[in-house]
């Protein structure tokens, strides 16, 4: 058999766009006739395939995976370059077989992912004869696999058009609470899909962020006051804080003290204090956590219901079952987000394809 050098993989690698262990692969079986080579990798369209890694994929699917004891689930972004490929049945199937593929063989990165084997085939080199039949570049482009602990649930959803895909974690007190509350979860990732939160939690917030935020915050509002004035409408309070971050308990107590002064100037008998000022402290949390509201899960007002935070109706779920229910794990993959779609007419995209 002829010798494998690295300088001919490297030419062959150079001369067909393949990738360097496919160049190996075609020299190994053809024993190191170059030319042979080429033609296998033409032959199994790792060359065509290579050559379309340039083009941005941007479009494509997200897709979930949950397996039948919601113990895991798997959410992944597959990118295609065009909304027409998305929609083909080739792609929908690829892009389930590739979710199922990672929940099962537990990968965590893409690079451990192209080194396993699928239906007896090594996945970089099965994907890359997808590409080549699809016609188009794609993309693995992020995946991510929740699993509960004991006593642990975890559901997802996918959105109908294949753009937002969420997983939630839960722990709980039991495996029968866990089990009732699969459904719930599964209507709490719709909640997220819909709403966006960027986080479980305000915990997650950095102090930096918070005080740029919350600049941003207020300048809105006094913005918008500018413009209620001139309508003479009734102008938005300007919140002290924007984050439950900021409310310690000093500033809840201090709060809580001025409704008492309140309610004492009103008249009102000291012995209801304790039934309304509970009330007044869940309004002033309210008003004073916009920041958590758009970007934290727990802090957003449940679609459902929204006289109520996603924590009070997680409370409000576990009482209901018997049991406790702890939030501990959430992903939300939106298509696209972080890429910039390639600016091209039609004529040049021709163009560009007969090259």
């Amino acid at each position: 058999m002829a010798e494998i050098t690295a300088a001919l993989v490297k030419e062959l690698r150079e001369s067909t766009g393949a990738g360097m262990m496919d160049c190996k692969k075609a020299l190994v079986d053809t024993d190191g006739d170059f030319e042979a080579a080429k033609d296998l990798l033409r032959e199994k369209g790792l060359g065509k395939a290579a050559k379309k890694a340039d083009r941005l994929a941007s479009e494509g699917l997200v897709d979930v995976c949950v397996d039948a004891t919601f113990k895991v689930a798997t959410v992944t972004e597959i990118n295609a370059e065009t909304d027409f490929v998305a929609k083909n049945e080739g792609f929908i199937n690829l892009t389930k077989d590739t979710t199922a593929h990672i929940q099962a063989t537990n990968v965590q990165s893409t690079e451990e992912l192209m080194k396993t084997t699928i239906d007896g085939t090594v996945f970089e080199e099965y994907f890359a004869t997808k590409v080549a039949t699809i016609g188009e570049n794609l993309v693995v482009r992020r995946f991510a696999t929740l699993k509960a602990g004991v006593n642990g649930v975890v559901n997802g959803y996918v959105h109908s058009n294949g753009r937002v895909g969420v997983l939630i974690a839960a722990n709980c007190d039991s495996e029968k609470t866990a089990m009732a509350a699969s459904e719930f979860i599964r209507n709490l990732c719709m909640h997220a899909a819909a709403m966006k939160p960027s986080f479980l939690s305000y915990t997650e917030l950095d102090a930096e962020f918070i005080e740029k935020e919350t600049i941003g915050i207020k300048a809105d509002i006094e913005k918008e006051n500018e413009e209620l004035a001139r309508l003479k409408k009734p102008l938005k309070r300007m919140p002290l804080f924007v984050s439950r971050a900021q409310l310690t308990d000093d500033v809840l107590s201090a709060a809580r003290t001025e409704m008492e002064a309140e309610l004492k100037a009103q008249g009102k008998p000291e012995q209801i204090w304790d039934k309304i000022i509970p009330g007044q402290i869940d309004r002033f949390i309210a008003d004073n956590t916009q920041l958590d509201q758009q970007y934290t899960l727990l802090s957003q007002f449940y679609v459902m219901d929204d006289k109520k935070t996603i924590a009070q109706v997680v409370e409000e779920k576990a009482k209901e079952l018997g049991g406790k229910i702890e939030l501990v794990g959430y992903v939300r993959f939106e298509l696209g987000e972080g890429l910039e779609k390639k600016a091209c007419d039609f004529a040049s995209e021709v163009a560009e394809q007969l090259k």
